[in-house]
């Protein structure tokens, strides 16, 4: 081995030493950066002279690696759009809000809205996922990702289906004989009980209902339902529907509607709105017991009333916030109660993730050593699940790097030292 060659070689432990400080610094730069990979050193022997059996120098050169796949410790936040992976992935993300072309990975999921309600992470890097249609399916097109926006819905209003009653009408009560439908509707018959119960339109509009009984015969009372709201507004004048129902003889439902074979306890009513309102036709499911029960409407010897009515639906109701499940499910939740699924979050997964190449934000793209970014559902198959109210810390071991710095710096002075005294030699030979 010539004097030039351990001057190489004091040369080459410096610059090794060189990256091996830059790993360190930059691993006790980033100990607080949410989701940041610990980067490591990894040190190799190189010869000047391959081959050459007794007569070569060793070398060394350094190579920063990146140990992608260890997890950091998950901590719990207040905001549920702070976002964790458990297991295996990367959140899906775009540097350019207007283009979603150019896809990036990380595990950095602080993610906040930004003016427009698009959620992006500390380093302005904006999330990705499928829009769900009003079914909350996603797009067969799984390659179709949008940005996440917790602010595209306005509100939320939800048409009534279902309203159940709970009443009784006194047994008591005088029959009137040749009675017809719609005698109550037109003012012909007083009825013996009459309630008004509000109804909700797609719109989230309040709509009157009203519902009125008459005793016809022993056991049997006739009912209308009409509609006590602006007449326009429906396309059909009179009552919605009219029926008869018969009870048992202790008091208990028979039938809901004696037209109605075999005897039920419900009915269906269709709304017919007019055009002029813009609400689409409406049917409801009514309740009125359960055959043989009495949890429903009654005839007892007892006053009139009606105990209870149910009814689904609700008003219009802003956007008070979101939550994210397991699955990446992103909910909007409104204030009069309703919710509904509007994003799902995918996770990405690599067959080497150690293979990515590092970009700036502490994120990462694909490339040849990792393989082509596979995009599935969270917590489905190799893909980790999504935490809400969670951020995952870094994988920096302080205490370990300041080891590595002590050490690094050592080596460092000692790869020195060798020039030191091979230069004097060189120049003892001039």
């Amino acid at each position: 081995m010539s004097l030039y060659g351990a001057l190489n070689i004091g040369v080459a432990g410096l610059a090794a030493n060189s990256v091996a400080l830059s790993a360190t610094s930059s691993n006790i730069a980033n100990v607080n950066t949410v989701g940041y990979k610990n980067q490591t050193a990894n040190f190799a022997t190189f010869l000047n002279a391959p081959g050459l059996v007794g007569n070569s120098s060793a070398g060394v050169a350094a190579v920063i690696g990146q140990d992608v796949t260890t997890q950091g410790l998950p901590t719990s936040t207040s905001s549920p759009t702070d976002l964790s992976i458990s297991g295996n992935g990367f959140f899906v993300v775009a540097s350019n809000p207007s283009s979603s072309a150019t896809q990036e990975f990380t595990r950095a999921g602080s993610f906040t809205p930004d003016e427009n309600g698009n959620l992006k992470n500390a380093a302005g890097l904006y999330l990705l996922g499928y829009k769900l249609d009003s079914s909350g399916n996603v797009p067969t097109d799984t390659s179709a990702l949008n940005l996440v926006n917790v602010s595209s819905l306005s509100g939320k209003a939800q048409a009534t289906t279902k309203l159940g009653i709970q009443a009784n009408l006194q047994a008591s009560s005088t029959a009137v004989p040749g009675y017809t439908a719609g005698q109550m509707t037109s003012g012909a018959v007083a009825p013996d009980f009459q309630r008004t119960i509000n109804v909700y339109d797609s719109q989230g509009g309040s709509q009157p209902l009203t519902f009125s009984f008459v005793k016809t015969a022993a056991n049997t009372w006739n009912y209308e339902v009409t509609y006590s709201g602006n007449p326009a507004n429906v396309s059909t004048t009179g009552s919605l529907y009219s029926g008869t129902m018969s009870f048992n003889s202790d008091s208990s439902l028979a039938n809901a509607d004696t037209a109605i074979t075999p005897a039920t306890g419900t009915i269906a009513l269709t709304i017919p709105w007019s055009g002029s309102t813009g609400l689409a036709a409406q049917t409801i499911s009514i309740n009125l017991g359960s055959v043989g029960g009495t949890g429903g409407v009654t005839q007892y010897d007892s006053t009139s009333i009606m105990n209870a009515s149910t009814v689904n639906g609700s008003p219009f109701g802003s956007v008070t916030g979101v939550t994210v499940a397991k699955d990446g499910t992103v909910t909007a939740q409104f204030s009069n109660g309703l919710s509904q699924d509007v994003y799902k979050i995918p996770v990405a997964t690599f067959a080497n993730p150690d293979g990515l190449a590092q970009v700036s934000g502490n994120a990462y793209i694909a490339n040849k050593a990792s393989g082509a970014a596979n995009i599935n559902v969270a917590n489905s198959g190799s893909a980790g699940g999504v935490a809400s109210q969670s951020l995952e810390g870094s994988t920096v071991d302080l205490a370990a790097e300041f080891t590595n710095l002590i050490t690094t710096q050592r080596a460092y002075s000692a790869s020195a030292r060798i020039i030191t005294p091979v230069d004097q030699m060189l120049q003892q030979l001039e």
